[in-house]
């Protein structure tokens, strides 16, 4: 518990860093620096010679997936939003989870497709106050596209995690971060204009805390505290943060937003979230070591 609550701290933050500091560099830049420094954290820690070559590849895959992918479109969406309707808005993920796994399992929970709709009207009611509806619903796409990605790569994680229990997950990790790093550097240098690139020393200590502190440590202590509570603490502990995560945007960050939308909003992202919390099937039940998150920050 209390790695989830220091975790949760941690990344509480890190969608009004983006907003407030970075927002000048492109999605590329901001990603690649991110996994790479986070890469650097768990090559240690990486083993090389624990898993077999088919599912060294199947996780270095999957982390382009999850982490790369992920954070490309999560990064573009600051560009449409504000900080605070991001958090809210990832906390679609775990619905992704689910509508995934069944996929897989060729089955369909109603109340999962229902929590679908009902996120997607609250998202509705908390943005859509102004006349730059296009900018919005381009913002809101990439958000649900880094929720997808880091869904899908999640539930696909597990699979290829469960094959292989004899070995811990910082031993793997590293992995996950090369394909995610692989993925971003080559966006980061097409789209990257370098010959008017400058940095500020606030500016690259936020890229440091992000890719260390937040990306890096994060998920490894988020990994360790979830082998020491039950799996209902640590779903409610998924989505303890997205809250936390508002606040800091309105009070830190002094962004603005109508309180009665905000409050209603939430209040059907509860419901959604609520409505999507079914019994977890055999498919997607934690596992001891978990690098599960609504989603990363």
């Amino acid at each position: 518990m209390p790695y989830l609550l220091l975790v949760s701290l941690i990344w509480a933050i890190s969608p009004g860093l983006i907003k407030g500091q970075l927002i000048g560099f492109d999605s590329g830049f901001i990603s690649a620096i991110r996994l790479g420094l986070a890469l650097l954290v768990f090559l240690p820690l990486l083993r090389p010679k624990k898993l077999p070559a088919g599912a060294t590849l199947a996780l270095i895959g999957i982390g382009a997936l999850q982490f790369g992918l992920m954070y490309l479109a999560y990064n573009e969406s600051f560009h449409h939003l504000q900080s605070y309707e991001v958090a809210l808005f990832t906390l679609t993920t775990p619905i992704f989870v689910t509508l995934f796994a069944d996929a897989l399992e060729r089955t369909l929970h109603l109340r999962a497709l229902l929590a679908a709709l009902i996120a997607v009207a609250a998202a509705a009611l908390v943005t859509f106050k102004s006349i730059a509806i296009e900018s919005t619903l381009v913002g809101i796409v990439w958000v649900q596209l880094s929720n997808a990605a880091f869904a899908v790569g999640q539930v696909l994680y597990r699979r290829v995690r469960a094959r292989h229990p004899s070995v811990r997950d910082p031993e793997i990790f590293g992995w996950l971060y090369l394909g995610g790093f692989a993925l971003t550097l080559p966006v980061m240098l097409i789209q990257t204009d370098f010959a008017t690139f400058g940095i500020s020393p606030t500016r690259l200590l936020v890229l440091v805390y992000l890719g260390v502190v937040s990306s890096g440590l994060g998920f490894f202590l988020w990994n360790l505290g979830a082998t020491q509570v039950s799996a209902g603490l640590l779903a409610v502990m998924n989505n303890a943060k997205i809250p936390l995560m508002v606040a800091c945007s309105l009070l830190i960050f002094r962004e603005k937003a109508d309180p009665v939308r905000l409050i209603l909003s939430g209040a059907l992202l509860a419901l959604a979230v609520w409505l999507s919390d079914t019994k977890p099937n055999p498919g997607f039940s934690p596992p001891r070591h978990r690098d599960t998150e609504s989603n990363p920050s």
